[in-house]
């Protein structure tokens, strides 16, 4: 595996804790978020991995040549211009061996997701993509069929047959994905373009316990996340 943070973001629900940083090293527990994440991948066995700037770029770039790391890390710089999800996944492309998939982690996200059973099935059932989800209340709700394929969200397709599942900012991605994103010229959402994709490719959900996930996109669920992150 290789892996892909995502941490370029404005961060504006976590504000005001954002106004003088990147919301990569808003910190829990006396560690950053980038640490938190790069030390469970790492765990996991990702040797190269890659992270996105933007907002504070020269500070979050100073911040990582001035560390050790557990494995290789790579920046993909967006300090021009903020790409989205699907944007930054294209604009990293390069920064990639091509031969592994790639697990692709938003850096807000704090969970005991096991890395090595989303790998497991994602190569066991050929995914082009795989998608962490669980069952939890989401304004964004994601629809499957019965093979576990991603076919719309809730609200613009009949969902009669189908599984709501909520999407959870992690994922195991095959490099083949990269010849079939958009130009990188562009900001846009990687789920517009995998609900695209589904059509022809096999997308698929990787079910996990929401229990012990947490999107630490605000202040006041930082103090909640410390029940995994002080382990």
């Amino acid at each position: 595996m290789e892996g892909l943070i995502l941490a370029a973001g404005l961060g504006t629900r976590l504000r005001p804790l954002t106004n003088d940083r990147p919301k990569a090293l808003v910190e829990i527990g006396g560690r950053t978020l980038l640490e938190i994440n790069m030390q469970r991948m790492s765990d996991a066995g990702i040797r190269r991995c890659v992270v996105n700037v933007h907002h504070f770029g020269d500070m979050f770039i100073d911040y990582i040549n001035s560390h050790q790391w557990p494995c290789e890390v790579l920046i993909s710089d967006e300090r021009k211009m903020l790409l989205d999800t699907g944007g930054a996944l294209r604009h990293a492309t390069h920064l990639f061996s091509g031969k592994e998939p790639i697990l692709v982690h938003n850096v807000d996200i704090i969970s005991d997701i096991d890395f090595h059973a989303l790998c497991r099935h994602h190569l066991a059932n050929d995914n082009l993509v795989t998608l962490c989800a669980s069952h939890r209340s989401t304004k964004r709700m994601l629809l499957f069929d019965e093979d576990g394929r991603l076919v719309g969200r809730v609200g613009e397709v009949d969902d009669a047959g189908l599984i709501p599942l909520a999407f959870s900012g992690v994922s195991m991605i095959s490099p083949a994905l990269f010849n079939l994103l958009p130009p990188d010229d562009h900001p846009y959402p990687v789920i517009d373009t995998y609900l695209e994709l589904s059509k022809h490719h096999p997308i698929r959900y990787f079910m996990h316990s929401p229990d012990r996930w947490f999107d630490v996109g605000t202040p006041e669920k930082l103090a909640a996340a410390s029940l995994i992150c002080g382990r």
